[in-house]
């Protein structure tokens, strides 16, 4: 939606009077001398990026796993076995099936008992409830930042953010191409759709392994507001 400003400059004026000033109609972007957040990993490749990505797990207390399309669904599976099957909740989200976990999802897991639901858009108190009871929640990374560890994941009506922190524990899927260094190439990632006027994520969230917090007196805890664990499954030719 696209609204209007009404007596901006008149505004501004004023502000810029009371503080014995020039009003700045045009403000330039500075071009900084030193941009050291550039030079972060910056001539990794994707073999190296995810090599950091692995280390950083382990400070993260997330598990990890590196597969490809064709061992996907086996993987994914023994992942969710051992976080004890049950129920799965997912995004609405073509790439599931592009990915070769259809036959797994529709076929395998109603053989084995466990219950998947798929995030409805019309059916709103209905996906929170799903989402508080379900044992396993399965999300898929936009862009990944191998030196935090941190999947990016990008909410819209069919892809609800309570997928991702009521479940009690958390598979995100991270295809190898969305691993980048650091949130620098995020963020510059994010801000050039923004400038391009391209329609972007209602919501952005940033999760970084299991829920945690050492807010009492630097004590870390896992587990304390949301997943209790998490698993990032790596996908190499994706």
């Amino acid at each position: 939606m696209t609204g209007t400003i009404e007596n901006r400059d008149v505004f501004l004026a004023n502000i810029a009077k009371q503080l014995g000033r020039t009003p700045k109609i045009e403000i330039v972007r500075p071009t900084w001398q030193y941009n050291p957040q550039d030079r972060v990993l910056n001539e990794a490749t994707k073999v190296e990026l995810l090599e950091v990505l692995v280390e950083q797990c382990k400070n993260i207390h997330t598990d990890i796993v590196i597969t490809n399309t064709a061992n996907l669904p086996a993987d994914l599976q023994k992942v969710i076995g051992n976080y004890g099957g049950q129920s799965v909740i997912t995004w609405k989200d073509e790439r599931f099936q592009n990915y070769g976990l259809g036959k797994l999802m529709t076929e395998q897991w109603p053989q084995e008992n466990i219950q998947l639901y798929e995030w409805d858009s019309e059916q709103p108190e209905e996906n929170i409830r799903q989402a508080e009871k379900a044992n396993i929640g399965i999300t898929i990374s936009e862009i990944t930042l191998a030196e935090s560890g941190t999947a990016v994941l990008f909410s819209d009506k069919d892809k609800g953010r309570s997928v991702s922190f009521l479940p009690e524990k958390s598979i995100i899927l991270i295809p190898k191409s969305t691993i980048v260094p650091r949130m620098t190439q995020a963020a510059r990632w994010i801000s050039e759709k923004v400038r391009n006027g391209e329609q972007i994520a209602s919501c952005i969230n940033f999760i970084t392994g299991p829920s945690n917090s050492a807010d009492i007196e630097m004590i870390l805890i896992v587990g304390v507001h949301g997943p209790i664990k998490a698993t990032y499954i790596v996908i190499e030719d994706q």
